[in-house]
């Protein structure tokens, strides 16, 4: 049966810029998809050198230059608290952004080869701007409820509560952050043993069961996220950040697989093969039962191989990782029509009989709503 999906064109809702960076000279970004993309999330990685990775987004101060305005931002390889940064992100496009060189050394680095992941979400303009209630914290919360994504700034209340998340049904992604403590980021993830369980954006340990600390052992329903009482998603009268997301047919998938061991760069054997409905544009994957590999590995579709023609991509990143960009022929994934196939029996994404959870986002529907089929190349 074919896949048909509300999304006709991924680059609407999620697109990678690359571009280099000018010293301390502004530096204007212009996306290059199909369609425009005005972005509310940014992920900034610096390619060529050691570098932090940086996030930062519309709910807390994207688009307010300096020196008078700051953006908020944070580092996802890292526990250090949120920063007011002044300089970053100094305007936000119909198409882009412009960005001047950042404390954080990444956004825009001397003259370094550098990388922003962008999604959409509802062009920082809050739909709910919810009070404390009791255990519930209070909250601000832009949503894009067809792309799946819900920024959420909430204050916490270090007792178990909810949080409405907008977006219609339940979140199989959520990435936490407290802003004012240096802490771990704590991700779940519907693809791990259970609810009560963590994994940290920042290192590559394996999953742990929180109980009740992270998210009260309660998975996410269709109307609310559920926050437990430890420090990491609601230790009380402190900021936090949470991203949510849900799986849109055709765009998003967020799921799990487990590994085979078997795969070589030129794919003499073959690893795991993982269905997602659609040619990814970018893809996250996280080892969650044993703590040593590769941590959190970030592929996208404007990264590829050097000189290749085939499908396969061997430029990684790692979300828990300062290091440059690494294209090592054992970390090859090939991109196709209809998802993702490791070509590695490496333990960071390909360990026989380990199971790894996923992020992954479109560059193409597998078929589109008129019916259209797409090409892995």
């Amino acid at each position: 049966m074919a896949d048909y999906t509300t999304i006709d064109d991924p680059s609407e809702y999620f697109q990678t810029a690359l571009y280099s960076g000018t010293t301390s000279t502004r530096k204007t970004v212009t996306n290059d998809g199909n369609s425009d993309l005005q972005p509310d999330l940014f992920w900034f990685k610096r390619r060529d050198g050691a570098a932090a990775h940086v996030i930062a987004d519309t709910n807390r101060g994207a688009n307010v230059a300096g020196p008078v305005g700051y953006t908020i931002t944070a580092n996802p390889n890292s526990t250090a608290t949120d920063v007011a940064e002044g300089k970053g992100i100094m305007t936000i496009t119909s198409n882009g952004f412009t960005v001047e060189e950042q404390v954080h050394a990444a956004g825009n680095v001397n003259t370094g080869s550098m990388v922003c992941w962008q999604w959409k979400c509802n062009g920082g303009t809050e739909q709910a701007t919810v009070s404390e209630s009791g255990n519930n914290p209070g909250h601000t919360r832009q949503t894009n409820v067809t792309a799946g994504l819900s920024i959420i700034v909430y204050t916490g209340t270090g007792a178990a509560g909810t949080i409405a998340h907008g977006l219609g049904k339940a979140p199989e992604v959520l990435i936490v952050k407290n802003g004012s403590v240096a802490v771990d980021w704590a991700v779940y993830h519907s693809g791990m043993t259970d609810a009560g369980y963590t994994l940290a954006l920042n290192n590559v340990d394996a999953e742990v069961d929180s109980g009740t600390n992270r998210w009260n052992h309660t998975a996410p329903t269709s109307s609310v996220v559920h926050v437990g009482t430890g420090q990491q998603t609601n230790q009380d009268a402190k900021s936090f950040l949470m991203y949510a997301f849900t799986s849109i047919q055709g765009y998003s998938k967020f799921g799990k697989y487990f590994g085979n061991g078997s795969g070589t760069e030129d794919g003499t054997f073959d690893g795991a093969f993982i269905y997602t409905g659609f040619k990814p544009a970018w893809v996250m994957c996280k080892r969650t039962s044993y703590s040593a590999g590769d941590g959190w590995t970030i592929w996208d579709n404007k990264r590829p191989r050097a000189n290749s023609t085939l499908n396969d991509i061997n430029n990684k990143l790692g979300a828990d990782s300062t290091a440059a960009e690494s294209g090592d022929v054992y970390d090859t994934v090939d991109f196709l029509s209809n998802g993702f196939k490791i070509r590695t029996g490496r333990g960071g994404t390909n360990a026989a009989g380990s199971r790894y959870t996923y992020m992954a986002f479109a560059e193409n529907p597998f078929v589109t709503s008129t019916g259209t089929p797409t090409t892995a190349r």
